[in-house]
């Protein structure tokens, strides 16, 4: 029996690893790619887990992906094709990217910060259909919530 794929890619940054969701050419793969070329300079470590389709499921209360075992290794670059590169083969979900997001505005709601996937709530990031996601992600990856700086705040 084949284990069940989501529409995702994930790359690991830092300890943990970031899903990318959004429809199809959304630009899920060029995003794993800019965010793996920052490995090493504006990340500390970046690389990919899955692109296309990822495997989740839940181990200890946290969100586990993998890749498909066809694909594992591999990347879709638009206009050259599927490049193999080094790659992950399991790491704990830390964050979601959700790219194409309706919701998404100039500043999101605290609910809309949020996403429950296979039953494991974890930090959103809704972005619009016409923004480059990745000044989003480097910010949103290397900063704090203005909340979590003010006494009390969490």
């Amino acid at each position: 029996m084949m284990t069940p794929t989501t529409h995702a890619s994930a790359v690991l940054v830092g300890t943990k690893a970031v899903l990318i969701l959004g429809p199809s050419g959304s630009g899920k793969s060029r995003l794993a790619l800019n965010l793996m070329a920052k490995g090493g300079g504006a990340l500390p470590f970046a690389r990919l887990v899955a692109d296309d389709r990822a495997i989740l499921e839940v181990r200890s209360g946290q969100l586990i992906v993998r890749p498909a075992p066809p694909l594992a290794g591999l990347i879709e670059v638009r206009g050259v094709g599927l490049r193999r590169v080094s790659h992950e083969p399991v790491a704990a979900v830390g964050w979601a990217i959700e790219l194409a997001a309706t919701d998404a505005t100039r500043l999101p709601s605290p609910e809309a910060c949020e996403t429950t996937i296979c039953s494991v709530r974890l930090p959103r990031l809704p972005v619009a259909p016409d923004v480059e996601p990745l000044p989003l992600v480097l910010a949103w990856l290397k900063t704090k919530k203005f909340e979590s700086d003010v006494p009390g705040g969490d």
